[in-house]
Order: structure tokens, then C-alpha cells, then sequence
């Protein structure tokens, strides 16, 4: 079975972030490594931590109007592993093993590519993810624009309303 490795690959330079993926690499490898009478729990196990590790995340998006398509992938994927939980659980293992195969490329895209997004948006506009707000700005600071995907969406919203004007 693949397992997963935290490595400094995986680092995306905000601490909460870092550190609920690398319990998803415990709780992933904890998984994929149990033997077929273990591997119902040490799912059930994953899943909780995904939706935790998830939730986390989602509230960060929503609190600074992050766009939604990293939500979405989110709610994809637990809706997957729920789905397969429900088919292990009536014996189909295959499906579940078939699982553990496919989330490691899965989360090393998702780190690399979303998360990392999400985490130099939150860096760049002064978002202090413990506080869950922006941090005042110094006299004469301005904020950073983020990635771009958040400066594209808030530009589609401004000229949808104004041509609903």
C-alpha cells in the first residue's frame, strides 16, 4: 500500500495549516497500513480528521471571501470517502483500498497547489488565522492583493454588479 511522507515539500509556511496535514499523513498512513479488521475504524478515523482539517480551512476561505472552487474540492473528496465508508462497511474493501491508492497523489496536488494558494492569500492580506481576522495595518501599510484567482473573482462580482445597474 502507498503511504504518505511529510517533507518540507509539504510545508506551506502557516503553522495551523502545516500541522493538520501532517496529522492527515498520520491518520492516511495509519489507514492504509491497517490490517482488513482495523481498516473500517482507521477510516472512520481519516474521515473525521479530513472533515476537522477541512472545516478549518473552509472557515479561514469564508472569512476573507476566498473563492469557492477549494471549498468544492473539499466536499468532493469527503463525499467520496464517505461514500466508499458506506460501501466498506457492506464488505466492498476493494473500493476502500482502492482509496488509499488514490489520495496520495490527491493530497500533494491539493497542498501544493490549493492549500499553498490559500496560504500566501492569507500571508499576503495580513490574515491572522488564530484570531481569525485581518491584522491592523501600520500607518501607511497597504494590504496585498493575494493570489489571483481572489483578485479575479472579486473583479467578476464588481462587473456583474455593475451591469445589474
Amino acid at each position: 500500500m502507498p503511504s504518505l511522507v511529510w517533507s518540507d515539500d509539504l510545508d506551506n509556511q502557516l503553522a495551523p495549516m502545516d500541522e493538520t496535514h501532517r496529522e492527515f499523513v498520520e491518520c492516511y498512513n495509519a489507514a492504509a497500513n491497517a490490517a482488513p479488521e482495523d481498516f473500517p475504524a482507521a477510516l472512520d478515523a481519516l474521515i473525521e480528521h479530513a472533515k476537522a482539517h477541512f472545516d478549518l480551512e473552509n472557515g479561514w476561505m469564508e472569512a476573507v471571501d476566498f473563492p469557492g472552487c477549494h471549498r468544492a474540492e473539499h466536499d468532493r473528496v469527503l463525499a467520496v470517502m464517505k461514500d466508499i465508508r458506506k460501501r466498506v462497511e457492506h464488505g466492498d474493501l476493494f473500493l476502500g483500498r482502492r482509496l488509499m491508492e488514490e489520495l496520495p497523489a490527491w493530497f500533494v496536488n491539493h497542498v501544493n497547489g490549493m492549500d499553498a494558494a490559500l496560504a500566501f492569500h492569507l500571508a499576503t492580506i495580513g490574515f491572522d488565522v488564530d484570531s481569525c481576522s485581518l491584522r491592523p495595518l501600520a500607518e501607511g501599510e497597504t494590504r496585498g492583493a493575494g493570489c489571483g484567482c481572489a483578485s479575479l473573482a472579486a473583479e467578476d462580482a464588481a462587473a456583474s454588479e455593475g451591469s445589474r445597474v
